[in-house]
């Protein structure tokens, strides 16, 4: 029996509750939670709560987090990212580091910020997406949120890099396409690493093939 937090570097292309379904079978324990939803397009720090631990998870789920995420101008998408439905294309979207931290300005502080239709928010007892995903298109309560800290890392043009601190809550997704319409030119999320989730860093995680590499020799050394 395994009782702690795990710290996941969660790969690409995998749900959240991928990781958790295959952490169950791993250490052979149902009860396992997360700290905070990452899209399969994500990658980065998911802390899991396992065993006694899960009773942590709600004082967990409100902690900030820290991202790195690639926001790409000049096209949009369905889903806010590079893997849904290109919607328009904007051949002239190259913008100055000037222009881009103009734009950014508007975004730092104490946001109401409304979730993509692609998104597990729930109205009237249903998921977003699973309206969206019948073409649908349902009235969405704006959500407030704080952007503590939003910074430009890297890039030019059309493609840059930008890290995040937030609050709870905060669609990084939403941001981009927020940015890029404040920009004029359409904007899409390109790319999205979790560095932080409250206390715990990238630093501290452990890829899913240590931890199944680990778990067959009994070693439990990585559980905090």
């Amino acid at each position: 029996m395994y009782d702690g937090i795990l710290l996941v570097n969660k790969p690409e292309g995998w749900t959240s509750h991928d990781v958790v379904a295959k952490m169950r079978g791993v250490l052979h324990e149902r009860r396992i939670g997360h700290g905070g939803t990452l899209d399969p397009l994500a990658t980065g720090v998911l802390v899991l709560f396992v065993g006694k631990a899960t009773k942590q998870v709600q004082f967990h789920e409100a902690a900030d987090k820290t991202y790195v995420a690639g926001l790409r101008l000049g096209v949009t998408s369905n889903t806010y990212d590079i893997t849904g439905e290109l919607t328009t294309v904007n051949e002239n979207a190259a913008v100055t580091r000037g222009e881009l931290e103009s734009a950014l300005e508007k975004f730092r502080g104490e946001l109401s910020q409304l979730p993509p239709m692609y998104s597990a928010v729930k109205v009237k007892g249903k998921k977003l997406y699973e309206y969206a995903r019948k073409g649908q298109d349902v009235e969405r309560k704006p959500r407030e949120v704080t952007i503590k800290r939003l910074e430009i890392v890297s890039g030019n043009g059309a493609d840059w890099t930008l890290e995040i601190e937030c609050t709870k809550g905060t669609y990084v997704r939403s941001l981009c396409h927020d940015i890029g319409a404040e920009l004029g030119v359409g904007g899409v999320m390109s790319s999205l690493v979790r560095t932080r989730s409250g206390d715990f860093t990238l630093e501290q995680c452990h890829t899913l093939e240590e931890i199944i590499e680990n778990a067959k020799d009994g070693n439990c050394s990585w559980l905090l």
